[in-house]
């Protein structure tokens, strides 16, 4: 039988040890959680802004703190850095293919990773327009005429770049939409990139060439960057919005086998998530990115003139046949590249 000095030093380890745990788990549930989004080059702005919107939700409903980390660039040059080992637990890209080639390659994402979410996984949309300069001294209205003679046209690389890509298509699809043959189109592409001085690596590095550089009679990019360009380099340009141009569909997915191993899947997911949500939808389109939700895109269509719109899955069968017959190596693009004296 114990003494009562005995029973009494064992309720104070007791009390000690519960105290220890108690103590322990509290800085477990404090202590902050890391995700990093690897991202396309021309989100900057909107993820700067939904991460702080987020961490700060994420605050007040899960009672943990979160540190968001971006990571930005031309939208392939991101796939292939998390296929080459960026810890990204999160990957918010600009076309499907840059998501479908974790799957294909690394296997860090499932092959069905797009039905996950809503709408394929694609929170957000915009379309591909042209900037000219004030007073559209080249009058410069539509696909065509940026394949004409005398005429320079800033493009992102179809290479590295989802911008490029969009834009190679949008050019493509146009001429289909107006009633030519393939032949038609894919001459017409050729034109607009024989009329190409620089291929940027990305969005961004484009629109510097454009607007501060002062290259090129015309930029082609996406609605969104539209007014980021004008807050930062001044109103002298105009936006043309072509006849027919692409549906830019923003896909989002969780790369499995890094949340897995780091432990950040729920936290990550919930990240994904919320861009649906009405916070989300209505931050998107302060950043002119077109929301999914129609009540908010109704409420800021000022904001988003109608225009006629096709998709990559209606014209050309969807991301994976587009990639590998346009974009892969030996594709229509490298071919009409060699055909312009281009390496």
């Amino acid at each position: 039988m114990s003494s009562p000095v005995s029973r009494r030093l064992a309720l104070q380890w007791a009390a000690v040890s519960a105290l220890g745990l108690g103590a322990s788990l509290a800085a477990h549930a404090a202590a902050p959680v890391t995700l990093l989004n690897a991202s396309y080059d021309v989100s900057r702005e909107f993820y700067k802004d939904y991460n702080a919107a987020f961490a700060a939700h994420w605050k007040k409903t899960a009672g943990q703190d979160l540190v968001l980390k971006q990571s930005h660039g031309g939208s392939s040059k991101q796939a292939r850095s998390v296929i080459d080992g960026l810890e990204a637990d999160v990957i918010t890209m600009n076309q499907a293919s840059d998501i479908d080639i974790l799957a294909e390659r690394g296997g860090l994402v499932p092959a069905t990773w797009a039905s996950r979410l809503p709408d394929h996984s694609a929170p957000t949309t915009s379309v591909t327009v042209i900037l000219v300069r004030k007073g559209n001294p080249k009058n410069i209205r539509g696909w065509t005429d940026l394949g004409k003679p005398g005429v320079s046209v800033i493009i992102p690389n179809p290479k590295t770049a989802g911008n490029g890509r969009y834009t190679y298509l949008a050019a493509w699809g146009a001429a289909l939409k107006g009633g030519a043959g393939v032949p038609a189109a894919r001459a017409l592409v050729e034109r607009i990139f024989a009329n190409v001085p620089v291929l940027d690596g990305g969005g961004r590095a484009a629109t510097t060439t454009f607007a501060q550089r002062k290259m090129g009679d015309a930029l082609a990019t996406f609605e969104s960057e539209v007014p980021l360009i004008r807050a930062e380099f001044g109103n002298d340009f105009e936006v043309i919005y072509p006849e027919w141009t692409i549906l830019a569909e923003n896909p989002v997915s969780v790369v499995d086998k890094v949340v897995d191993r780091r432990g950040t899947r729920a936290v990550a997911e919930a990240y994904l998530k919320w861009l649906w949500s009405d916070e989300g939808q209505t931050l998107a389109a302060k950043h002119h990115l077109r929301p999914r939700n129609a009540k908010i895109l109704k409420a800021y269509a000022k904001d988003f003139p109608a225009v006629r719109t096709f998709t990559v899955d209606e014209l050309f069968g969807g991301w994976k046949k587009a990639q590998k017959e346009h974009f892969d190596d030996g594709g229509i693009y490298d071919q009409i590249v060699l055909r312009n004296g281009r390496r």
